[in-house]
């Protein structure tokens, strides 16, 4: 037990301190990893030797699980039918092209063919979180080089799919054909005939498939209603471990149940929820898989054949590099988007490590392979920010100059432009007249049965605590323009506020208030504009209540408009003097004396009164309010105006 809190220390102490300095450096957080598992590892400080690199391997390699898990939440079959052009044609075709060339090259150099096609298969892979970081930083997602880059990762993240099934019958063709491979770990159904073993492997991904649609809605329905957030994410983690275990009974990838998993639940309301709940222990484990990686590169073999490892580097890169040229020339890239394209998914990705463990484990690359292999897609990946550098400087000025497109990104257009955070009686009247307009909303809020009442009539809403920051992240608060706080609570109000205000400072912030005391503070934390939510009822009840006495329709508008603009800029006034009682009270006082002297006014010229002081009982009078008899005895009432009425 003290080794494996040893262990665990060192691990996140590296972390912490190398991954910081490596994003610092524009150098990104897996390669910092990388670099924390060499700085610790055998041939670094020597804080954890290989064997124990490979303890933590297997437990981080559920991390890879849960990020496919959140890769099929991100792609709804929707999503996945409208962009399966680029995806499928320039994405199959630098995956499948990149295969053969290597699978060729490996075939010509003696390997068997299914370790050719293991490899090719594996090294057509992409670092997904370096090329997406890199154009990002550059603002070149939105250019033509930045969407197809998108597309191609796509049909990467995609295609680690099949390849995980692929690896173990290649593993089953290669022990058939007198290999060595050893399986990737004995399940029930290895002993089952052929068909048998078919119908429970189907049975499997039937159960997955039917339980996201039909079980799992009504059960997170049941755990949100207990209103404990430690609850939703065990029930998350519950049905990532739950898909796992099945998979891997009936000796399938677990990555594959659960990336299923994930696209059945795209569509759910609790989509959100499951990704911020997952998020942390992806990332987590996804890091101490990168470290664990780094701590087993083995840099013996490069200074034992520093020209083998850079040869077959400079190969890599080259191929892919060749490939992704011309199919950006084919499919309508100018010369300089080519150039960024190729440099951009020149490296070999983070996937290739999970596809190399998963191979060894099934028996498909022997070690002597691997090794060497692993040593190479880090050093790929290492080199990659270089290579952008010296396209950029060197390449890129010689071609056309580069400058990021204003056509609109597909992928863009999943975000809406409004996020009503709280969906119950105030925000679900907004996001309707928006929706009405055709403007796209994201509704969230924390009341299940509020959101299975709106889905009966159409209106999808997302369950989650629109306070946190990742579900922000997640509903689109980098890319919407607008955000609206209608929750019940102030308290919960002020929560998201901040955070969207600290995280997400683009964002135009329009907030539900009940009174002044609650506009004061929305106010002060940086919001554009408050709307108290019974100001604008009782001001029309006013108003119609004027009509009813027999004013004119025109004068009683009117009256109201100008009370609303007097109003309005009495809270925005009154809000920095909220703290000084004495300044407040008699500002507050001196803001309703003038309102009242301006709508009296009106009043008095809309009905024939003249200009003359005549008092608000001469009015009352004229208006037929008061009868005369009764008008000279009636006292002049008190006019106290009171400064805190609605706080």
């Amino acid at each position: 037990m003290d080794s494996l809190f040893v262990q665990a220390f060192v691990y996140l102490a590296a972390a912490l301190v190398v991954v910081p300095i490596a994003k610092r450096l524009g150098l990104g957080s897996v390669l910092g990893y990388l670099l924390a598992g060499l700085l610790i590892g055998p041939w670094g400080l020597h804080l954890v030797g290989a064997e124990g690199g490979q303890d933590v391997m297997h437990f981080a390699e559920f991390g890879v699980v849960m990020m496919l898990f959140l890769v099929g939440l991100e792609l709804d079959p929707a999503t996945l039918w409208r962009l399966r052009g680029p995806i499928l044609g320039l994405g199959g075709l630098q995956v499948l092209g990149t295969a053969t060339v290597v699978a060729g090259i490996a075939l010509a150099l003696g390997l068997p063919w299914q370790q050719a096609v293991a490899l090719g298969l594996i090294l057509a892979m992409s670092s997904t979180a370096i090329a997406l970081q890199s154009l990002a930083e550059k603002g070149l997602m939105k250019s033509d080089a930045g969407q197809k880059s998108f597309a191609v990762l796509l049909f990467q993240d995609i295609a680690v799919i099949p390849m995980l099934a692929v690896f173990p019958l290649l593993a089953t063709v290669t022990v058939a054909g007198g290999g060595e491979g050893e399986g990737h770990g004995a399940s029930f159904v290895d002993h089952l005939p052929a068909w048998q073993h078919g119908a429970v492997v189907l049975g499997a991904i039937s159960a997955v498939v039917g339980a996201g649609r039909f079980l799992v809605r009504p059960a997170m329905r049941a755990v949100a209603q207990t209103g404990l957030r430690e609850m939703f994410t065990a029930a998350a983690l519950l049905l990532v471990i739950g898909v796992t275990l099945l998979m891997s009974l009936v000796g399938l990838s677990p990555a594959l149940g659960t990336f299923l998993a994930g696209v059945v639940l795209a569509n759910s309301e609790y989509r959100h929820e499951l990704e911020s709940d997952i998020e942390p222990f992806k990332g987590l484990l996804l890091g101490l898989f990168f470290i664990a990686v780094g701590a087993s590169i083995d840099f013996g073999l490069l200074l034992d054949g520093p020209v083998k490892i850079v040869g077959l580097l400079v190969g890599v890169i080259g191929v892919k590099i060749g490939l992704l040229l011309a199919l950006g020339r084919a499919f309508g890239a100018r010369r300089d988007q080519g150039a960024i394209l190729a440099v951009a998914l020149c490296q070999v990705g983070e996937f290739a490590f999970v596809l190399f463990s998963f191979a060894g484990q099934s028996g498909v690359l022997p070690d002597d392979i691997i090794r060497p292999m692993v040593a190479v897609t880090a050093l790929s990946m290492a080199a990659s920010p270089l290579l952008l550098a010296v396209n950029e400087r060197f390449v890129l000025p010689r071609l056309v100059t580069v400058k990021a497109e204003t056509r609109e990104s597909d992928v863009e257009d999943e975000h809406n432009p409004v996020i009503v955070a709280g969906y119950g009686r105030f925000g679900q009247i907004a996001g309707r007249f928006l929706r009405a307009n055709g403007i796209g909303v994201t509704g969230v809020d924390v009341d299940s049965e509020l959101m299975d009442v709106l889905g009966k009539f159409g209106q999808k809403v997302f369950y989650g605590d629109a306070s946190r920051l990742d579900l922000l992240r997640a509903a689109g608060a980098g890319t919407a323009k607008v955000l609206i706080v209608a929750v019940d609570q102030h308290a919960k109000a002020m929560e998201i506020v901040h955070t969207a205000r600290k995280h997400f400072p683009h964002l135009t912030i329009l907030a539900r208030a009940r009174g002044r005391t609650e506009a004061y503070e929305l106010i002060d934390a940086g919001v554009e504009e408050v709307y108290r939510e019974t100001f604008d009822t009782s001001l029309r009840v006013g108003a119609d209540a004027l009509r009813a006495l027999g004013v004119h329709a025109y004068v009683a508008l009117r009256g109201a408009r100008t009370f609303r603009r007097y109003d309005e800029q009495s809270v925005r006034e009154l809000a920095a003097l909220r703290n000084d009682q004495a300044k407040l009270v008699s500002t507050a006082r001196e803001r309703v004396s003038a309102l009242s002297t301006a709508l009296q006014a009106d009043l008095r010229g809309a009905h024939g009164f003249g200009d003359h002081a005549w008092d608000s009982e001469t009015i009352r009078e004229g208006l037929g309010l008061v009868p005369p008899s009764e008008a000279s005895a009636a006292p002049e009432p008190a006019h106290e105006p009171d400064a805190t009425t609605e706080a």
